[in-house]
């Protein structure tokens, strides 16, 4: 079976109801899109596909690990991935129009004469929302396994450094600092 294909559900024989699909992706997954900032991706996508009489409420639920690099030591970090996201699919004349006009982006329109809906690009989207904007771990595990500790000493020497009083020749210029108010 080709690999995109696997992400194509034919929902035209479906009867009305909630109907389950699950999804193991990997990093082969990625492969047929840009390089991407996380590797060793592990997750597993659950689609419930609500099907109703002219749309369908399409419930993606994300779990799983990816490993990213540390934004504070530049190490690898495995981290946890858990999400939901949920989009509506509506059957309509105009698709193309309907699309563009629309504001929601969880809301998309797709042909009457359409039987087939290709979920791979919100999987892609979807799994890639669920990593945190911010890649550190938590503060109680700062000096841990997956922790850089020279990167770490060299922080706190930066910060020691910031916090030490400045010089004291400039110390009573400070109330001309704003004179021009």
């Amino acid at each position: 079976m080709n690999s995109r294909r696997e992400f194509e559900l034919a929902f035209v024989g479906l009867k009305p109801g909630i109907h389950a699909y699950d999804y193991k992706i990997t990093d082969r997954f990625f492969e047929a899109y840009q390089q991407q900032d996380f590797t060793h991706c592990d997750a597993e996508v659950k689609l419930f596909l609500e099907k109703n009489l002219g749309f369908m409420l399409l419930r993606f639920e994300v779990t799983g690990t990816v490993n990213v690099f540390c934004d504070r030591c530049g190490n690898p970090l495995p981290l946890e991935l858990w999400d939901e996201f949920q989009v509506i699919v509506k059957l309509v004349e105009d698709p193309e129009i309907m699309n563009q006009e629309e504001e929601d982006p969880d809301v998309y329109y797709i042909s009457k004469g359409e039987s087939h809906l290709h979920i791979s690009d919100w999987i892609y989207e979807f799994i890639n929302l669920s990593i945190p904007m911010q890649r550190m771990c938590k503060v109680e595990d700062i000096g841990g396994p997956y922790c850089n500790k020279e990167v770490l000493e060299m922080l706190k020497k930066l910060d020691r450094e910031k916090s030490e009083p400045a010089n004291p020749l400039w110390k009573g210029l400070e109330k001309f600092k704003d004179l021009d108010k």
